[in-house]
């Protein structure tokens, strides 16, 4: 086996070895960090159209 063999073969090894270490959420978890991000998301979404809202009116107003 070459260098670059024994290299890729260790870290394929290893990096199998470290996915039997990790531990996975679960579905109910998923589903509650999932729902978390949607709700974020959605408020960050409120508030920059709302700053669109604002800021175009502004605008509107001070162009007339």
């Amino acid at each position: 086996m070459t260098l670059a063999e024994n290299k890729l073969t260790n870290y394929l090894r290893e990096s199998y070895q470290e996915l039997k270490k990790v531990v996975w959420p679960t579905r109910r978890e998923t589903i509650n960090h999932t729902l978390v991000v949607i709700g974020i998301s959605l408020g960050v979404a409120a508030f920059l159209g709302a700053l669109d809202f604002l800021f175009t009116w502004l605008l509107e107003k001070y162009i007339k």
